[in-house]
């Protein structure tokens, strides 16, 4: 019947007519299975706030754990063990020696840290008179230098040749290699200060400019 048809073709309660007039019309049974798996698959409103919510909140802890953990290591860097200490070295303060045999005479050194002949960390001090010379030499490990006072001059290769010396003014810094061989000079009363892992040591190009070797 016309009548018949038309209701075939509305929504049953819940159902829905799919695929046209040739295929079956959802029964109510069907349409709650379909709202049972719809629910387990897309979530409602409610539910995917209540989990953004959640997710927000897990960030949140998460980020301040970290940052807890970052100050704690932080905070573990910077404070004072009992083996702690500071070291400062005033300019009037330094305490000044003649520096060790292997230099020249003429020359003063005061060690500010550690022990330069020894190993680890050092920082020492060289005063030098105008004129000092310093032949040429190298290094076992990198040498730090950085002018406090006066002018130093230093030349590269194994012969003294003041014509290709470089003038470093006070506030120089310089590093040089490990075995590099270098010469020095100072222009005036000049400190320099020299820092870096011991133990220090120094070698002559020319064994007779060692004054460490006896002289004949």
């Amino acid at each position: 019947m016309p009548g018949r048809k038309r209701e075939q073709g509305e929504k049953l309660g819940t159902g829905e007519r799919v695929n046209g007039d040739r295929s079956r019309d959802l029964s109510r049974e069907d349409a709650g299975n379909y709202s049972r798996t719809s629910e387990s698959v897309h979530m409602e409103p409610q539910s995917a706030g209540f989990i953004t919510a959640a997710r927000s909140s897990l960030m949140r802890c998460l980020l301040t754990a970290v940052l807890t953990l970052s100050s704690s290591v932080l905070m573990a860097q910077a404070t004072p063990t009992a083996d702690s200490h500071v070291i400062v070295a005033l300019p009037d303060k330094v305490t000044w020696s003649p520096a060790p045999n292997a230099l020249p005479p003429g020359a003063k050194l005061a060690v500010l840290e550690g022990n330069p002949f020894e190993a680890g960390p050092y920082t020492m001090r060289l005063s030098m008179p105008g004129g000092y010379r310093i032949p040429p030499h190298s290094h076992p490990g990198v040498e730090h230098v950085t002018v406090v006072k006066g002018t130093f001059k230093v030349g590269m290769g194994e012969k003294f040749d003041p014509s290709t010396m470089t003038t470093l003014p006070t506030g120089t810094f310089a590093a040089l290699d490990p075995g590099m061989h270098h010469y020095a000079e100072a222009q005036g009363e000049t400190i320099i200060q020299l820092h870096g892992v011991g133990p220090w040591a120094i070698t002559y190009v020319n064994p007779k400019d060692d004054p460490r070797k006896p002289t004949s």
